[in-house]
């Protein structure tokens, strides 16, 4: 069997539906009741776990479990609640991992890039994670917890942690404003035929003009899945997880009506209160680390990545 927490979620139904693909229906599907089972259901799962209950579960039945992809996580950047985002996203964490270490089940979780912060230190993952400074609790929490796990001495066997940067791609409609630019820019264009950006609030840097590294969801998924089955002495580390080429917001939106055959119409917008000084104006992995380990699968293209995303969301348009 294979464990998927936050399976009801983007990246986690993602997983699923991947394992599924491979002809795979030992999944057990672990989330908070009532989550996203949308997606759930058009797939198959050998057994679906309440979130509170699965430590408990996994103490049972962990002998017969090959790995947990623990992608479960409070992913608002906006979350002021600090003791519910560090019981989601750290506390619960270092649980599943003691038992992994406990059972020998291999454990790869999800990080993000928003431990790196404002960027003044670069986005390399070779670097000392101390030094990071993350801009908001999320980021917080998932840089406490890879330092936690940098540190332990009992190890699941064989783990990874993946810095995710912007990930982007199919069932991500539950997300509502934490969404991609993707899912908003295509809606948007459906709606008035133009999109909303926020505008630079930083000298020189036009409006559209803030970079992120944007990556396809299908990249992440495989990226998860090779962490799953690479050798031992392949991870055990804390890895980037991007294209390794930042693009900007402008460039996204581009490429957006682009896959509609349409001609670009943007509008932008003031940046919005709360998230000035917590806004990451430039992100690029360094992914030199975990290309090193073995994954050599090359990555979609930002126009290749959207494109795809965009035929698919025509779909069910």
């Amino acid at each position: 069997m294979i464990v998927v927490t936050g399976a009801a979620g983007f990246i986690g139904a993602n997983l699923v539906g991947a394992l599924n693909a491979e002809g795979r229906s030992d999944v057990i599907a672990v989330d908070v009741p009532g989550h996203g089972t949308r997606y759930l259901d058009a797939m198959q799962v050998r057994e679906r776990v309440e979130r509170d209950a699965f430590p408990a579960w996994l103490r049972e039945h962990g002998n017969a479990v090959e790995a947990v992809l623990h992608m479960g996580a409070c992913s608002d950047t906006t979350c002021s609640d600090r003791e519910f985002i560090m019981r989601n996203n750290l506390h619960y964490s270092q649980e599943l991992w003691t038992i992994c270490a406990e059972r020998g089940i291999r454990f790869v979780y999800a990080s993000s890039a928003a431990t790196y912060g404002d960027g003044s230190n670069g986005y390399d993952d070779r670097c000392d994670p101390a030094i990071l400074m993350p801009l908001n609790m999320y980021g917080e929490s998932k840089q406490l917890f890879d330092l936690w796990a940098l540190e332990q001495k009992t190890n699941p066997k064989g783990w990874s942690g993946l810095k995710f940067f912007n990930v982007y791609g199919p069932h991500e409609e539950h997300k509502g404003r934490m969404a991609s630019v993707v899912l908003h820019a295509f809606n948007q264009i459906k709606v008035n035929g133009h999109v909303k950006l926020f505008g630079s609030d930083r000298p020189g840097i036009p409006d559209g003009g803030q970079m992120r590294d944007f990556i396809y969801v299908k990249d992440v998924v495989a990226a998860v899945l090779y962490c799953a089955r690479a050798p031992r002495e392949a991870v055990g580390a804390v890895f980037n997880v991007g294209t390794g080429k930042a693009r900007s917001f402008a460039d996204l939106a581009t490429a957006v009506f682009h896959a509609l055959n349409l001609e670009t119409a943007i509008q932008y917008i003031p940046m919005p209160v709360d998230l000035k000084g917590k806004y990451q104006y430039f992100t690029e992995a360094k992914m030199e680390k975990l290309r090193a380990s073995g994954l050599a699968r090359p990555f979609y293209s930002l126009e290749d990545g959207v494109k795809d995303y965009v035929t698919l969301l025509n779909a069910k348009a």
